[in-house]
């Protein structure tokens, strides 16, 4: 027998070295296989060629009835995996107006082929509303993200105008951009980038009589502002309408980012941040400065939260605060909780945290 498995092992390895198909060389050992088993059934006892192939047709016929059940098992293992998999479908149709075109499906196969997403994972970001609070620095690549990713509506919301000192940072906008509003020139190139997304630009600051209305158009809200009036006025909306608030800032060499959804348990941004900074101890990136690739990678950071959010996978910064020094090359994570005393969630569990977190700003 050791001179057939020789023999099958150098049709099998040598097949491959010049490149034969797999199927063609199952088909040489399945050749192989019935050439021994008839040179045992038709040859007499004590044959040369009988000896030298086992002596015996009764252990081939065991190895093909292994061989035999092995198949069957794998063929039946992958009926069942193909049914489930329809049974899934089926338990989940699209929607109308939700499936795909074919050059969708291209455009996200590579989110379709990972395991935590796949094609439900990608309608459910088809399906998403997801609002952005500025298109500056953080919401310049947070928005492109969310375009790219295929995020099915996207709002803005800024009353700013593109200047010449944006672009060093703020890269959805462009040269020729210089003096339009932001939220349109930023539409434009999401447009651009996808056209299979729906955007919403609102040209106007974002004030108290607004906010809860517009807040619940969406799912998500990504809080990339410039000032802390703002932020604190995302966040007591975003409590009180139940809603996942993903905020960024900046400051000179250092970002941070977290998710904060009381719904779940996680403190809220005054948890963390009780009252805003005295003036001058966090200055604006126009006084202090910020490196120009920072807003990239922390508002990419936020559209990796959002795409997670809205598709339900893997585990997101609920309860804990990423803060990435880029001078160094470091990144580090600490818990929150939330806090006794809130006055907007009102959650339990006090833990002193703000006093070393960084408290810049999102432009």
């Amino acid at each position: 027998m050791l001179l057939v498995f020789l023999i099958a092992a150098g049709l099998w390895g040598g097949g491959a070295f010049m490149g034969v198909p797999r199927r063609s060389r199952l088909s040489a050992l399945a050749g192989l296989y019935i050439a021994v088993l008839a040179l045992q059934v038709l040859l007499p006892t004590g044959h040369v060629l009988r000896q030298a192939t086992g002596e015996t047709p009764a252990l081939w016929l065991l190895l093909g009835v292994a061989v035999a059940m092995v198949l069957v098992y794998r063929r039946g293992l992958g009926w069942l995996q193909a049914r489930a998999a329809h049974q899934r479908d089926v338990a989940m149709p699209a929607p109308a107006g939700e499936t795909f075109s074919d050059t969708e499906l291209e455009r996200y196969a590579r989110h379709i082929v990972l395991r935590e997403l796949g094609g439900p994972g990608q309608r459910k970001i088809k399906q998403a509303r997801v609002l952005v609070i500025g298109a500056g620095g953080l919401g310049a690549p947070a928005l492109q993200y969310l375009a790219a990713a295929g995020i099915g509506t996207i709002g803005v919301i800024d009353d700013d105008h593109v200047e010449n000192a944006n672009l060093q940072r703020q890269v959805i906008h462009r040269d020729a951009d210089i003096g339009k509003p932001k939220v349109f020139s930023a539409e434009a190139a999401m447009l651009a980038q996808n056209p299979y997304v729906k955007v919403r630009p609102y040209h106007r600051r974002l004030t108290a009589d607004i906010a809860e209305d517009l807040f619940a158009d969406y799912d998500v809200i990504l809080d990339g502002c410039d000032n802390f009036e703002t932020r604190y006025l995302v966040n007591r909306i975003a409590v009180k309408l139940q809603k996942p608030l993903i905020s960024g800032a900046l400051s000179q060499w250092e970002g941070q980012l977290s998710v904060f959804d009381p719904a779940c348990g996680t403190p809220c941004y005054e948890c963390i941040f009780a009252t805003a900074p005295n003036d001058g101890l966090a200055p604006s990136c126009a006084m202090a400065g910020v490196l120009g690739p920072l807003p990239g990678v922390v508002g990419a950071m936020m559209a990796v939260e959002a795409v997670k959010l809205v598709a339900q996978a893997g585990a997101s910064l609920r309860g804990e605060m990423l803060i990435y020094d880029a001078l160094y090359g470091e990144s580090r994570k600490l818990t929150i909780k939330p806090r006794a005393d809130c006055p907007v969630c009102g959650r339990t569990d006090l833990e002193e945290t703000a006093s070393f977190l960084t408290t810049g700003t999102g432009n």
